[in-house]
């Protein structure tokens, strides 16, 4: 059971490490998002410091998506995660992605 949980967290870092920076694209869409999920979030799966982000829409280029919350590892002592949300624009509803802080 711990094996397994150790194997979800180790691949979830790996996925999050590939995604794209915030700033590498600026994701614009004219259809308003969902209201967010509410999530129960789980029990730590493993026993140190691990921070819970929550899930949030991501638009595909033909629809929103949910993208469930996961816990990961900080970049450092004290960093606090700060969640991508979306914002009404101009033209359209503009992705500001998740970042540590």
């Amino acid at each position: 059971m711990m094996r397994c949980n150790v194997r979800m967290l180790t691949t979830a870092a790996a996925l999050l490490s590939m995604a794209a920076p915030v700033y590498a694209a600026r994701v614009v869409v004219r259809v308003s998002p969902p209201a967010p999920r509410v999530e129960a979030v789980p029990a730590l799966p493993v026993a140190g410091y691990y921070v819970w982000t929550p899930g949030y829409w991501r638009w595909d280029g033909a629809r929103y998506v949910w993208i469930p919350g996961i816990y990961v590892a900080p970049p450092h002592a004290g960093a606090v995660w700060v969640p991508g949300h979306w914002v009404a624009g101009r033209r359209g509803w503009v992705w500001a992605g998740g970042h540590w802080r």
